[in-house]
């Protein structure tokens, strides 16, 4: 692209030097500071001669910002999900909207596994009790977890990342069963998986993994009812989308044991205020969305969503378009 007709790129958030260094030489570059949510008002006053948009998973692109923004010919999310953005409205636009998938998997299965031991073995409250003083003895009856061997692991969802969640969790010799859209055969003879209804994955289940994208369908799917009728030994992990668990039914179901615990990744609202009554709870492990939050990762997602940005400024088809029906 020759200098004098660099197109101008809004990015929403700060992100290192080295990992922007082609969009700073490609286009002219607005960047909004590093944290916060949404666009700053500098960054608005810049839309109506944007040609692209590079956003995190916390801005919205919804219709009126798209309407302030006619010259817009791209949106790139540096994410996998894009529940943040209006993908109808930007495909009547004519707009391609860019994602990450796949770079992530081992990242987000790696924390799926490490919130899953953690709150099994019960080491936030472990390391919180030797901390305070509390470690006086060896105690045969202390800080008593969940075994691995021989539980019911219930995956919900066998995408990419769920798949790579049981593939880790083969090894340390649990059931293994899951529910998924379409069959998976080859899951079902490589781990030995089993394919289940949701109705049935739930109340079978020791340990229950959200792998769903957020959708009307997935929206509060782990509900009230939901939470009643998994085991009082059960444990949730939430490493999906916020909204696919009700926040105020969890809270309901730890305090009054329901369910044993839960690990969280993801929370609604995200982020979750410091008072939140979560927090208080020692029966719930909350991470603030480190799915993805290795040095690997994050730099591959950052060049990935800049490589979708560039195309869609060159008129050349997404390598990762969540609506290809703007090409049609």
């Amino acid at each position: 692209m020759a200098a004098k007709k660099r197109p101008l790129v809004i990015l929403t958030h700060a992100l290192p030097p080295d990992w922007i260094k082609e969009l700073e030489e490609k286009t002219r570059l607005v960047i909004g500071p590093e944290g916060g949510e949404g666009l700053t008002q500098e960054l608005e006053s810049n839309l109506h001669q944007a040609e692209g948009l590079l956003t995190l998973l916390m801005d919205p692109v919804k219709e009126d910002l798209l309407e302030n923004a006619p010259q817009l010919k791209v949106v790139s999310n540096m994410a996998v999900g894009v529940d943040n953005i209006d993908i109808s409205t930007c495909t009547e636009r004519g707009i391609p909207v860019g994602h990450t998938p796949g770079i992530l998997t081992a990242g987000t299965a790696d924390l799926t596994l490490a919130l899953l031991l953690s709150v099994a073995r019960r080491i936030p409250e472990a390391r919180a009790d030797a901390q305070a003083g509390e470690w006086n003895s060896w105690n045969p009856t202390g800080w008593l977890g969940t075994d691995l061997k021989g539980a019911t692991a219930g995956i919900v969802g066998m995408g990419k990342i769920g798949s790579a969640v049981a593939r880790r969790l083969k090894p340390f010799g649990v059931d293994l069963i899951f529910t998924n859209r379409s069959p998976k055969p080859d899951l079902e003879e490589a781990l030995e998986a089993e394919q289940v209804p949701y109705s049935e994955i739930v109340p079978r289940s020791d340990f229950l993994c959200l792998h769903v994208p957020l959708t009307e369908e997935t929206h509060h799917m782990i509900d009230r009812d939901t939470l009643r009728k998994m085991k009082e030994s059960a444990i949730l992990i939430n490493v999906a989308r916020g909204p696919v668990v009700d926040t105020d039914a969890l809270v309901t179901a730890l305090r009054e044991n329901w369910i044993r615990a839960a690990g969280l990744d993801v929370t609604d609202p995200e982020p979750l205020p410091p008072e939140h009554p979560l927090y208080e709870l020692e029966n719930c492990l909350i991470t603030p969305h480190i799915g993805s939050a290795t040095h690997h990762t994050r730099r591959n997602m950052a060049s990935i969503a800049s490589q979708n940005l560039f195309a869609g400024l060159e008129n050349r088809k997404l390598a990762h378009c969540v609506n290809p029906e703007v090409y049609d």
